[in-house]
């Protein structure tokens, strides 16, 4: 905490400390977890998302071609979670023919 005139000031990590709970703990692990995840689908949306910008496609064109509705372009667009058949179904539309999967130590993956 540090005292700026009358006020407060708590840096981020002490707040997420006191409200998640220490790092290392497993409360803090689960939220680490979910945060991760929820980073990855925003990314994937985003790429979703520039890909059909630069197609010049609605998201209710790119939902034609895929087979559901404008609205779920526009959740998956914003970060809302997303099927694997899913995902796969949309890049396929924006003409992503193949996509591998890096796992590091493990090696790659071909998605489809």
């Amino acid at each position: 905490m540090k005292q700026v005139g009358n006020m407060k000031l708590y840096p981020f990590e002490e707040i997420e400390d006191e409200i998640v709970g220490k790092k290392g703990t497993p409360r803090r692990d689960a939220y680490e977890a979910k945060l991760q995840n929820e980073l990855h689908t925003y990314q994937i949306g985003e790429t979703i998302r520039n890909v059909r910008l630069q197609q010049h496609l609605t998201q209710e064109e790119l939902g034609e071609r895929v087979g559901v509705q404008r609205a779920q372009i526009s959740r998956i667009e914003r970060g809302s979670s997303i099927t694997f058949p899913t995902m796969s179904r949309i890049f396929k539309a924006l003409g992503v023919s193949s996509a591998t999967l890096d796992l590091e130590n493990v090696g790659k993956v071909v998605l489809w």
